[in-house]
């Protein structure tokens, strides 16, 4: 079902079904003069995207923007294939992605690294993005989509360096990718909002991602709207859970490393992904046989390659 829930001001969110999953990661609407949508999700998530917007009445041509926080395939691995439904669309991309977008060979060999035989079934087919419909923004600029609605362009790295984060002046709200983590689906959470870090390889920073969140936090936003997925009223909720289990993903990371010298890398990220998950099952409160589950052992695992990827650099 790709019939888009609608939030408050004039926002609405698409479940691109990725990884087969619902509510695993989301395509924002923003119903301005000047229409907007930001994520895509990988290219297997654009036929719910489509259909999410005929659902809502709404022609791809009348597109104006399509917005990427950052170029994680996740995120922005499909807006090549949707653009060919969007004849009118340009893509706003952070500066440092931008020429990734336009040639995606590096992100391809890059992802292909991490997700190894699934890369095809998760990603397939990424399509390249032409030069002249790629407009970058860089930290504090801003874009005008409607009489009463500007959206303004904040770096925020941590996640990735090629990460911008995006205020909505109408909602004052802030689209948030990955950088303050990932808000688990509250439908089977018991209805409390869990956020965990989201330390993808092979940018990730936890000094960064930190300054990120002060930066944002600065702003006094009212919603976070995050890629996976949904909304949260309580940013302060999202910076505390961040700024609590951060560091701890970093020190147990650290302890296996301290523990594992004479292992390989693979055999690190596996110890470090096992410690992670018994930690969180046991502060949140989650069984294997719990629905969530699957979703944070996907994201855990994700994690500890990130993390184990930034321990070789800064240990070594």
């Amino acid at each position: 079902m790709s019939k888009p829930k609608k939030l408050e001001n004039d926002i609405s969110i698409i479940d691109l079904f990725d990884l087969e999953w619902e509510q695993r990661t989301g395509c924002y609407i923003l119903h301005a003069e000047e229409l907007t949508l930001i994520e895509t999700s990988a290219s297997p998530s654009i036929p719910h995207l489509l259909k999410g917007l005929e659902n809502e009445n709404i022609v791809p041509s009348e597109i104006k923007y399509i917005i990427v926080t950052h170029i994680h395939l996740d995120h922005a691995g499909g807006v090549g294939l949707l653009l060919k439904s969007c004849p009118n669309a340009s893509v706003i991309v952070h500066p440092r992605g931008e020429r990734h977008l336009a040639d995606p060979t590096k992100l391809i060999l890059g992802a292909k690294a991490v997700y190894g035989e699934k890369f095809d079934a998760l990603f397939d087919p990424i399509v390249a993005v032409p030069k002249e419909r790629l407009i970058s923004k860089k930290d504090g600029e801003t874009l005008k989509i409607g009489a009463n609605r500007t959206l303004t362009f904040y770096d925020t790295p941590g996640h990735a360096k090629h990460h911008f984060s995006i205020h909505d002046s109408h909602s004052n709200g802030m689209f948030t990718g990955d950088t303050l983590g990932i808000l688990y689906p509250i439908s089977i959470t018991e209805g409390e909002e869990c956020v965990l870090p989201s330390t993808s390889p092979n940018q990730f920073d936890p000094e960064a991602m930190l300054a990120s969140l002060r930066k944002i936090e600065q702003l006094e936003v009212a919603t976070i709207y995050f890629g996976h997925y949904g909304k949260s009223d309580n940013p302060n909720a999202v910076y505390q859970q961040l700024r609590y289990w951060l560091p701890k993903y970093v020190q147990v990371a650290e302890e296996v490393w301290e523990e594992t010298l004479n292992y390989s890398f693979e055999e690190r990220v596996s110890r470090i992904t096992t410690k992670l998950l018994t930690l969180i099952e046991a502060e949140i409160g989650i069984e294997p046989n719990d629905q969530v589950y699957k979703y944070i052992a996907f994201d855990v695992e994700i994690c500890a390659m990130g993390i184990a990827d930034y321990l070789v650099k800064t240990k070594s």
